[in-house]
């Protein structure tokens, strides 16, 4: 193969594009595309090849951690999204309009991946926690349920107002208007967030615990702790699921 007539070819072909502004501002852009995916992959190998090297350390076992909860693969998914937003300034012929509406559409992206990455860290936290003495007697799943619930709805927020180029505090305040319902909707949630900082804090309920809840057919052990329900096993094996507010609402026994 003659590649030097190869390469020839290539340049009359690319030069004669410029009589083609669209057609060269597309294939310069998939060209973008290409180079930005492959860029991603190679990224990619390189985090899961240097976390494999840190966690081998005894000392690094939170390295380990974050990799299983895929912290650092959804990072690494960040890279494409990254190099678009940066890359599109060097796409000929390409209309502000259509630049701005990429590269939202590619910080959308970013965020996206930022936004699993850090419910990714919140998994990990929880791993981490459970093999601490503390993990026996204090929860903190409703805490990073709710750290989470509030990533996500904030996230959400932020990407929908990048996509239409609005000022996420335009949402906002759209939200602050509708508290009434939002009130609403999340009541439960709410009255499960201070019924699980009052049991927390005034030490009513440990996973482990024997309680006794007859009106909602619980005698048995706390074997989960979350926002929304406690989680008894009684004992015949039996599980059931109490709404953490009720815990607050109504009485309980609790043999400890």
């Amino acid at each position: 193969m003659n590649f030097t007539r190869l390469w020839l070819d290539l340049q009359t072909f690319w030069s004669s594009l410029d009589k083609h502004p669209h057609v060269y501002a597309s294939l310069t852009l998939l060209l973008l595309l290409i180079v930005a995916l492959l860029l991603g992959r190679a990224a990619g190998y390189l985090v899961r090849h240097g976390v494999s090297l840190l966690g081998r350390k005894p000392s690094m076992r939170w390295v380990n951690d974050l990799a299983e909860n895929k912290v650092f693969h959804r990072l690494a998914q960040i890279t494409p999204s990254l190099l678009v937003q940066f890359g599109l300034n060097l796409v000929p012929g390409l209309s502000d309009k259509a630049q701005n509406f990429l590269g939202n559409v590619a910080l959308a992206f970013t965020l996206l991946f930022l936004v699993l990455a850090i419910n990714a860290v919140l998994d990990t936290l929880l791993v981490i926690y459970a093999r601490t003495p503390h993990a026996r007697t204090r929860s903190i799943k409703g805490y990073v349920q709710l750290a989470k619930m509030v990533l996500f709805v904030l996230g959400a927020i932020i990407i929908v107002a990048t996509l239409i180029n609005r000022s996420p505090l335009l949402l906002l305040s759209g939200l602050g208007a509708m508290s009434a319902v939002i009130v609403l909707v999340y009541k439960d949630t709410l009255l499960s967030f201070v019924a699980s900082v009052q049991l927390t804090n005034n030490d009513m309920l440990r996973v482990g615990d024997w309680i006794e809840m007859p009106q909602l057919g619980a005698d048995g052990d706390v074997v989960d702790i979350t926002l929304h329900t406690v989680k008894v096993q009684n004992f015949d094996k039996t599980i059931v699921s109490i709404p953490t507010w009720r815990l607050m609402s109504d009485s309980f026994k609790n043999w400890r």
